[in-house]
């Protein structure tokens, strides 16, 4: 209710009110004594009266005992209260009457002082807001084709972000399922809430923005639009919807593989190849793509949608950077917004030593993916130790039979005798081992790997159509 001109006093019916958290009425023409039943409200956490016209006596019990919650500055007729508050004495006795001619004056006087501060005051924030704007404009993704959202309409899509809801979390917020109206059309859509309380989420929110009003491939997640508003609490609310994705992610897939409707899935060598390909597919886009190459920064399975057919959706950019480059009409974003890069275990150890973001760090994050997309061993796991890494340990394996090491799923759904199958599996992770190399010129480029895993897919299908199998 605050800076609406409201005039009178507070009603008395308001001590109804049991449930009020919150309570804000500052900025208007409110006059008269504070209500002793605001003091008696136990559940009011909240309480902002000021810049209005109240006069008497402060009370001194419930929530005007704390004077950070309860705000009455600029109400010049106030009196006593609390030490911490400021205010003068209460006068005992009756003061004289003052002459009309007086009261005209200091009426006339504090009107005229008034609209000068409220004028001062408007040109003030106008042009702050027209630097904050320029410095730090959420980017629009509100175009005719993107469906506009509020947080109240959030809300109801996900019945309060109830943790039935919930469907993930990462570094920055949490992800939500929920269910709204796009014209007459319901959609099943995915709520991703910044935890704005993180250092970097607010940054993460804008490099999200930034990144996905410019790139659009069939192999990245699909963003439906964005909201940027106030929550329930006055505080600031910050969250992206996205087409969802029914099949999870594919970390579920390859290690606790418990999808949503409580099965459990594996994927076949075929399906894991198709994956490759579609990740490798939305890397090579995004190094090449135009005016500006981007780097996505945190390539790992859990960022890997998978859709109905399990087409993988690359997500997440939150820490995506778009490359420097000589251009000085690039966003500022692209210099990167923090030292962050990657997630341990996928993050190129170039990155640890403070190199700039480079299409090479994403090759070296995809190197790693497909070795544990096959071997369904995660690069943290406890078995790697000192010296011993999953690129080494794959690389030594390999020397031997490729069988012995991959992922015990996988191996179970294979035929005997299939050498076709073991020739492939080889030849994907080698390609893992090159793209995941210590040094960054040494590594394969992303758009060889893709040709590469295209070549190895159609000749296994080949074979399997021969053999009279399924694909």
């Amino acid at each position: 209710m605050e800076g609406n001109l409201l005039q009178g006093t507070i009603p008395a019916s308001m001590s109804q009110m049991k449930g009020l958290l919150v309570l804000d009425v500052s900025r208007n023409n409110l006059s008269g004594d504070i209500p002793v039943f605001l003091a008696d409200m136990h559940g009011l956490v909240t309480l902002n009266m000021s810049f209005n016209n109240f006069e008497g006596e402060v009370p001194k019990r419930g929530l005007f005992l704390n004077a950070s919650a309860a705000l009455i500055e600029g109400n010049y007729g106030l009196c006593g209260g609390i030490p911490q508050l400021n205010l003068h004495p209460c006068s005992n006795h009756t003061p004289k009457k003052w002459s009309h001619k007086l009261v005209m004056l200091i009426s006339v006087g504090s009107a005229v002082f008034c609209i000068i501060l409220v004028l001062f005051a408007l040109f003030a924030r106008r042009k702050l807001r027209t630097k904050f704007t320029k410095t730090r404009q959420v980017p629009s993704l509100h175009s005719g084709q993107h469906m506009r959202v509020t947080y109240a309409e959030l809300v109801r899509a996900t019945s309060g972000f109830a943790s039935e809801s919930l469907v993930g979390t990462g570094s920055f917020g949490s992800v939500y399922k929920g269910t709204m109206m796009n014209g007459d059309q319901e959609v099943i859509v995915a709520v991703k809430v910044l935890n704005l309380q993180q250092r970097g989420a607010s940054q993460s929110f804008v490099a999200e923005c930034e990144t996905l009003r410019c790139i659009r491939h069939r192999n990245l997640v699909k963003i439906l639009t964005v909201c940027s508003s106030i929550d329930f609490r006055g505080l600031d609310f910050k969250a992206l919807i996205f087409e969802f994705m029914p099949n999870g992610n594919l970390d579920q897939w390859l290690h606790s593989r418990l999808l949503e409707d409580g099965s459990h899935g594996v994927l076949s060598l075929t399906q894991r190849i198709d994956i490759a390909i579609d990740v490798a597919s939305a890397l090579e886009y995004l190094h090449h793509n135009k005016p500006v190459p981007i780097v996505h920064c945190d390539l790992k399975p859990s960022n890997i949608l998978l859709d109905n057919d399990k087409v993988a959706h690359v997500g997440d950019f939150g820490l995506a950077r778009f490359l420097q480059q000589d251009d000085t009409s690039l966003p500022e974003i692209s210099s990167g917004w923090a030292t962050r890069m990657g997630t341990i275990g996928y993050a190129a150890p170039e990155y640890g030593q403070g190199n700039e973001a480079s299409v090479y760090g994403d090759t070296y994050s995809y190197g790693i993916l497909l070795l544990e997309l096959l071997t369904g061993k995660r690069p943290t796991d406890g078995e790697f130790l000192q010296d011993l890494n999953l690129h080494s340990y794959v690389e030594i394996a390999l020397r031997d039979q490729a069988t012995n090491l991959v992922d015990l799923c996988l191996l179970s759904s294979l035929e005997e005798g299939t050498k076709m199958r073991a020739a492939c599996i080889n030849l994907v992770l080698h390609i893992g081992i090159l793209c995941s190399k210590e040094l960054p010129t040494d590594r394969m480029q992303i758009g060889d790997a893709t040709r590469e895993l295209l070549a190895i897919r159609d000749k296994y299908r080949m074979h399997l159509l021969s053999k009279g199998g399924s694909i």
